[in-house]
């Protein structure tokens, strides 16, 4: 089971962290990810992380502004966001992959981010 949390509402240049708790099974073995979607719109790859070798993905939209990080104490993956923008506003997933699809997901957290 994966537990979303930590969106609110920002202004236009602000910062968020969204968090993700694992709970039920370990994930250690599967890459984690996060996804949006925003009205009207298809959900959306956004970042994700492996933790066998530590190698992260940013879809171009969010590279540079965004960063992805585990805690493997805590069963726990993050979502730093910074200079967030109005584009940015839509309902974030975090989800975890295992060897062929994204298997598991959140139930999601709304990021709204006003201009």
């Amino acid at each position: 089971q994966l537990q979303a949390s930590g969106g609110g509402l920002v202004q236009a240049g602000g910062s968020l962290r969204l968090s993700c708790a694992a709970s039920g099974r370990t994930f250690s073995a599967y890459r984690m990810g996060w996804f949006r979607q925003a009205p009207g719109k298809e959900r959306e790859f956004i970042a994700a992380f492996s933790r066998g070798t530590g190698s992260t993905d940013y879809a171009d939209s969010v590279k540079g502004r965004f960063t992805i990080s585990t805690d493997n104490a805590k069963n726990t993956v993050y979502l730093q966001m910074n200079s967030l923008n109005t584009e940015d506003t839509a309902i974030y997933y975090c989800a975890a992959r295992d060897s062929s699809t994204w298997r598991y997901w959140g139930q999601g957290t709304l990021v709204t981010v006003s201009s």
